[in-house]
């Protein structure tokens, strides 16, 4: 039986002769795409995607698909913090105690049914870390600690919206989403997220965000629109005809 959604895209494809083997896993260099329409004849590749997220993820790169090949030009920075922000300062005593209270007082939100997303979409959402490690000799990233991520996941749970109001050009996105999805570290590509697990990560983000959207008052095509941008920035594009199905059973159309 035919079906009238495309499939979720990678922004750029492997060769065949590399899918075919799967002892060892592959990536995929993923870049943000400027046409906001996808071809419904690529495929979804089932491979490891890689994001370049260390810490400051920029979304502007593009990878070589082996390690061995150093002629892959370097990361670029990520753009500045947009100016303006709500920045949440976060202190290791808050992360252990998993307070929300630095959220909270940095963005006056202090609950999910008290926000208007018009004024946070415009002006945007990051966050600043401060977390001294007890080994000094520690070299994982924040993403890789356990209870940066379990606040992270609390977080998350409160406000599953939160993805969409976050400084997506300073890397914010990218950074949210490797507290949340089972990645692995890469000296030159920086995290190396578990394919499945983005591609779950995204679907259900796009989920809430659209419902979200629409909820408060945001045009459907605008929804549409930042949902699918939220899901490009992270890899994937969103075609027209998922919305259409969401939009056949939301109890917000």
């Amino acid at each position: 039986m035919a079906t009238s959604i495309k499939p979720l895209l990678p922004l750029s494809s492997l060769p065949k002769q590399t899918i075919e083997s799967s002892s060892s896993p592959c990536t995929i260099p993923c870049k943000p795409v400027p046409d906001s329409k996808c071809s419904s004849h690529a495929r979804h590749q089932r491979a490891q995607v890689s994001v370049s997220v260390a810490f400051n993820p920029s979304g502007n790169f593009d990878l070589s698909l082996f390690d061995d090949d150093d002629d892959s030009p370097k990361v670029s920075p990520p753009m500045p913090p947009r100016e303006g922000r709500f920045e949440v300062f976060l202190d290791k005593e808050a992360i252990r105690r998993l307070d929300l209270t630095p959220f909270h007082t940095a963005t006056g939100i202090t609950s999910p049914s008290s926000v208007e997303p018009k004024e946070f979409l415009e002006r945007t959402i990051g966050f600043t870390i401060t977390y001294r490690r007890e080994d000094e000799h520690d070299q994982r990233e924040l993403s890789e600690l356990p209870d940066i991520r379990l606040w992270f996941v609390r977080l998350d749970a409160v406000y599953p919206w939160l993805p969409v109001l976050l400084d997506w050009r300073a890397g914010e996105l990218a950074r949210y989403a490797a507290m949340l999805v089972p990645h692995q570290m890469s000296m030159r590509m920086g995290v190396v997220f578990n394919p499945e697990a983005l591609e779950l990560f995204i679907m259900k983000k796009v989920f809430v965000v659209y419902c979200w959207l629409k909820k408060h008052e945001i045009p459907k095509k605008a929804a549409r629109l930042k949902a699918s941008d939220m899901a490009r920035m992270l890899g994937f594009g969103i075609a027209d005809e998922m919305f259409d199905l969401i939009d056949q059973h939301d109890t917000f159309t």
